[in-house]
């Protein structure tokens, strides 16, 4: 099982404020922030369901070649907010809301670009 993950993102701000948006009708928020001073390295901010982020931001140079991070989700209608909420906050549509049979009959899921590339989905698997 996994406990964190994240992404190097180019513009820290703009990055940081997607995500707080994009990830918000998930049920994320932004948690915990660090600046270079504590961390000894670069920014970093993390997101997720209190108490723990589970999805983190780094300043840097973005990962390359780009990454697929997937939020698995509880009702269809999450991911369809996520899809408008993430492109409202300048995301890039990389798939919009629907059903991914070749995955399996209630795969649902939406996909969106982040500021540098990265494909970022919302997926449900239960049957509407």
């Amino acid at each position: 099982m996994l406990d964190h993950t994240g992404v190097s993102v180019s513009d820290y701000a703009r990055s940081k404020q997607f995500y707080s948006a994009a990830l918000k009708p998930l049920g994320f928020a932004l948690l915990m922030e660090f600046p270079q001073s504590v961390t000894g390295s670069t920014d970093v901010a993390g997101f997720g369901e209190p108490p723990k982020p589970e999805f983190w931001i780094a300043r840097g140079q973005p990962n390359r070649p780009v990454i697929h991070i997937a939020f698995r989700v509880n009702t269809r209608a999450m991911v369809d907010e996520f899809y408008k909420c993430a492109l409202a906050a300048g995301g890039k549509d990389n798939g919009p809301p629907g059903i991914r049979a070749h995955y399996h009959p209630n795969y649902y899921g939406a996909f969106v670009l982040d500021p540098d590339g990265h494909n970022i989905e919302a997926v449900c698997h239960e049957a509407e």
